[in-house]
């Protein structure tokens, strides 16, 4: 018995580690576009559920592995009476839920839930056989660990936006009165996106962003949605220490841009994007707007 734990214990921890270095197929890093890795697992909102019909069902060596990653061999539960063939792709979901059930911001959880239903991408497969009512398939690439019950969908291309050049933001670019949103949420739940991540804002089609697109973030101060505790008007005064002689509100006082992003995906009333440049740390609450 200790034999065996030691042996899933082993497993688990090698899928984790071959987990978080995979490389995209057959996809060399292009210069001034978003990586192939970032793009097809970035994750996405949906306005409605996507089809659950086929899954992962098992895997090779089930007995005692739990998580496959690149190169397994897994058991998908639709076969040549699905029309099933040897060489179709496909990828691999599941409905992304933050286990912490804890808000950064006041209203996160129910503005995302207004935003739709976000999935993350676990990777792609590829049929190497194929039987009457099951196939295997093999991990092509993964964004993480595949584990059963998992969403298997038909493989979709997606659109590689250009990057532009961060010579080109603007530290004090005016209001561009097009749609503001805001940061909602990010890949991993991480709460303040780095470069480079994918993050989730409240801003879709219905606003007018289509992939390609970039939107500004931004913050005011004063703003007090912070689950944390903060100062009041601690825009011109922190505990009297060095007190404005005048009060400002928020409007009063320049905004601080910082950052921007590049869309790769967007729903009706959400957007998955690419943070390309940021001047300052930035965080779920945090605004956007369409540039």
């Amino acid at each position: 018995m200790r034999a065996n734990f030691a042996v899933l214990s082993v497993s688990i921890f090698a899928g984790a580690v071959i987990c978080s270095a995979q490389t995209a197929p057959e996809q060399a890093p292009i210069v001034g576009q978003a990586p192939y890795s970032t793009v097809y697992c970035s994750g996405f909102v949906r306005d409605n559920k996507v089809s659950e019909e086929t899954r992962i069902v098992s895997a090779e060596q089930s007995s005692y592995k739990i998580i496959f990653s690149q190169g397994d061999l897994v058991h998908i539960n639709q076969g040549e009476d699905k029309g099933v063939r040897v060489g179709d792709r496909f990828m691999v979901v599941r409905p992304d839920v933050d286990p912490a059930k804890s808000e950064w911001f006041k209203g996160q959880f129910r503005i995302m839930s207004a935003m739709g239903l976000l999935y993350r991408d676990l990777g792609q497969l590829k049929v190497v056989n194929v039987q009457q009512k099951m196939s295997v398939a093999q991990v092509l690439f993964s964004c993480t660990f595949m584990q059963r019950g998992d969403i298997v969908r038909p493989f979709e291309e997606r659109a590689i936006p250009p990057i532009r050049d961060a010579s080109t933001f603007d530290h004090f670019a005016p209001v561009s009165n097009k749609p503001v949103g805001m940061v909602v949420s990010a890949v991993d739940y991480a709460q303040s996106p780095a470069k480079g991540s994918t993050m989730y804002v409240n801003l879709g089609a219905a606003q007018g962003l289509k992939i390609g697109d970039y939107v500004r973030i931004f913050r005011h101060q004063g703003a007090l949605n912070e689950t944390a505790p903060v100062s009041k008007n601690y825009q011109y005064e922190v505990y009297g220490f060095g007190s404005s002689p005048t009060r400002y509100d928020w409007k009063d006082l320049p905004r601080e841009i910082l950052g921007e992003g590049v869309v790769l995906n967007a729903s009706r009333n959400a957007a998955t994007v690419m943070l390309t440049f940021s001047s300052s740390e930035i965080y779920t609450g945090d605004n956007v707007e369409v540039e």
